[in-house]
Order: C-alpha cells, then structure tokens, then sequence
C-alpha cells in the first residue's frame, strides 16, 4: 500500500501501477526525506522526474507546495498521477507531462520555468540520475535556492559536482540513497 504520509493528505491511499515497472518511494524513505525539506516545501514550485505513480509531487503538494510537474515516459504512469491527483483534490495545481525526461527538461527551459525542489528518481540500474543532473545543471530551471533530490540505489556513487550543482548531503536507508544538490555559483562549487 501506497499513501502520502504527511500534510491536509496524510494517511490517503495512492493509485499503483501493476507491474515491477515502476518502483514508489518506500514510505520509511518519503517521510525522512520531507522531514529534511520540511522548510522548502511550503509555496515551492515542484518538478518530479521519472515520477512513476506521482508520490514525491503529490507528498509536497499535501505539504503546502503551491505547484507541481510531473514528468514520466510511461502512459500508465501518467494516467495514474492524473487518477491520483483528481482523488486527493490536486488537479488545479499539477501538470503532467508523458514524456523523455531529457527532452521535458528541455521544453522547460525554453518556457523559462523555474523550480525550487527537483526530485529525481530514475531506474536503479541506470545512467539517468547522472544525465538527468547534467541536464538539469545545464537547463537553468533549478532556482538559485532550490533542492535537486536524486533517489538511487546506494552502492552508486554520484558525483560531487555536475555542472552549477554541488552535492551537499546524502543520506543512507537500507539500499536506498538520497544526494542532494544545491545551485553553487562560482568553479570551486561550495554550495
């Protein structure tokens, strides 16, 4: 079972979808994480990449972020993000995009979006999480005081710096991994 574990939504069921496709956030992760961001949810833009049922993007939104993205490939993901957002009343404050998430980063950038909090949580076995930061560090579309959250299996090792994005934490749950990015200004990448 799958719910949102925090906020006007707390303790609400989420739409799954069938299959091993798609991996959600294990409950035990989600509320450590927005405990960190517990101060940079409220009135933040979100950008949930690779959002497989929605659960980052729709936990902040309980929380008190004022929009959401949500960018996935697959067209049974994207239609349950929808079912999920119309039960819990979040229509009005997300979008949804079917689509590459390279290629959305992209369209993004063209838009001139910003956004304070990013989640990013590809397939364990890929190269995406690397990629999808060297897109979002070259895009412009993480805010100078924004959060990008890459989930990860944690034996992979993410680098120190891709691009305007340095690594300033990173925190173990059993095989999972949260590193968290922050805009650096200058080449010496001190967040």
């Amino acid at each position: 079972m799958l719910r949102i574990v925090g906020g006007e939504a707390k303790g609400r069921k989420l739409n799954i979808v069938k299959g091993k496709s798609v991996r959600p956030t294990a409950d035990r992760v989600k509320e450590s994480l927005f405990n960190i961001l517990r101060e940079e949810i409220r009135d933040n833009e979100v950008l949930d990449l690779f959002a497989g049922v929605g659960s980052l993007g729709i936990e902040a939104l309980s929380r008190g972020a004022k929009r959401a993205v949500f960018v996935d490939k697959g067209s049974a993901c994207a239609r349950v993000i929808g079912k999920n957002l119309d039960i819990l009343g979040f229509r009005e404050r997300a979008e949804i995009y079917h689509e590459e998430v390279a290629k959305a980063v992209r369209w993004l950038a063209q838009q001139e979006r910003k956004f304070g909090l990013v989640f990013v949580d590809p397939p364990y076995g890929s190269d995406l999480a690397e990629k999808t930061l060297e897109g979002l560090a070259g895009s412009q579309i993480v805010d100078e005081e924004g959060t990008v959250i890459v989930e990860h299996y944690w034996k992979r090792i993410l680098p120190e710096a891709v691009g305007t994005l340095g690594l300033v934490r990173n925190e173990k749950y059993g095989d999972t991994s949260l590193s968290f990015y922050k805009y650096c200004s200058n080449k010496s990448m001190e967040p």
